[in-house]
């Protein structure tokens, strides 16, 4: 899952993540992503940390706090490389932090890393 208020960001992370085999799914904010992801039960949420309505450390703790999804890996998503950004990111319950603009390589490492078995591999 993708959530991040910009549609370039969206449809980039989309792109790559298809590419390499991945389903994706889309949203918007954090109200958008919280009614999708019991539908979608996804592997690994990608959320960015400023969007409007319900920001990304918001969203990430509300994810967390579902005992359904507390092991699912959430990665924020942000133009801010701070520390106390990423702080922050650790105090909600992030699993990693990737700095926007993110590369192809830095997405799907992530993805290999927090969301496939040891024996899958994705197609680069």
């Amino acid at each position: 899952m993708v959530i991040d208020d910009s549609n370039t960001i969206r449809r980039s992370a989309e792109i790559f993540l298809v590419q390499a085999g991945c389903q994706v799914v889309l949203a918007e904010d954090g109200f958008d992503a919280l009614a999708k992801i019991a539908d979608h039960q996804p592997a690994i949420v990608f959320c960015d940390i400023m969007m409007p309505r319900l920001d990304g450390y918001q969203t990430c703790a509300l994810i967390k706090k579902n005992a359904r999804f507390k092991s699912t890996p959430v990665i924020m998503l942000s133009s801010k490389d701070g520390l106390f950004d990423r702080a922050r990111g650790r105090m909600v319950g992030s699993d990693q932090y990737l700095t926007k603009p993110f590369t192809k390589d830095s997405l799907l490492q992530t993805v290999a890393a927090f969301a496939l078995p040891a024996t899958t591999e994705i197609n680069q």
